[in-house]
């Protein structure tokens, strides 16, 4: 699957994907799943449990299942915390910057907004959403995109900030500081099993 084009209030209903542009959705839908079975209790085997915490981190960054299996393979041959690692990398993606620093309702626009040429890394055109940034790099939008940018950050009601970004609104420039830590990171990510997952 290159990207997922299904209803959105699935994922969050089956895997809790926070990142979504329909905003009727609330936290008391993923008590059950969607579907006519949804609401069926069962015990959930450790294959499943693995599985869920592998598609819940995969669907929230959008990314394919050959691109989250080679996000582990690089991750698991480095040094350091495997899962943390793999996290890290996802984090640094483009798509992904642009929709933490509030130029993008949610990761899908980010993509495309890259995918449509707006974006500039280190004052080169990337068109790339999985490009990953390294630290010290400066992300801006192109002269001509601006108005655009600014349209769709003025319709978002909070951009929170991150410590590892410095943002800049009213120039639309993010400056990638450092890569993220693990604790400020998603809590809600189980990567321990996305690590048991693959090992079997």
């Amino acid at each position: 699957m290159a990207r997922y084009t299904g209803p959105t209030n699935k994922l969050f209903r089956n895997y809790g994907v926070k990142d979504l542009s329909n905003r009727k959705l609330t936290t008391s839908m993923t008590q059950y799943a969607s579907g006519q079975h949804g609401a069926t209790r069962k015990k959930a085997s450790d294959y499943a449990q693995q599985l869920k915490a592998k598609q819940t981190i995969r669907m929230t960054y959008l990314v394919s299942e050959k691109q989250f299996a080679k996000y582990y393979e690089n991750a698991s041959r480095k040094t350091g915390v495997t899962g943390t690692i793999m996290l890290q990398t996802l984090e640094s993606r483009l798509d992904n910057v642009l929709y933490r620093a509030g130029f993008a309702i949610t990761r899908r626009q980010a993509r495309q907004i890259v995918n449509h040429a707006h974006v500039l890394v280190n004052g080169k055109k990337v068109d790339i959403p999985s490009y990953l940034l390294k630290e010290g790099d400066v992300v801006t939008i192109k002269e001509n995109s601006k108005q655009f940018i600014k349209s769709v950050i003025e319709s978002i009601d909070l951009a929170l900030s991150y410590a590892w970004l410095t943002v800049d609104s009213n120039e639309l420039k993010i400056t990638f500081d450092r890569i993220p830590n693990r604790e400020e990171l998603d809590p809600d990510f189980k990567e321990q099993l996305v690590i048991e997952f693959y090992s079997k």
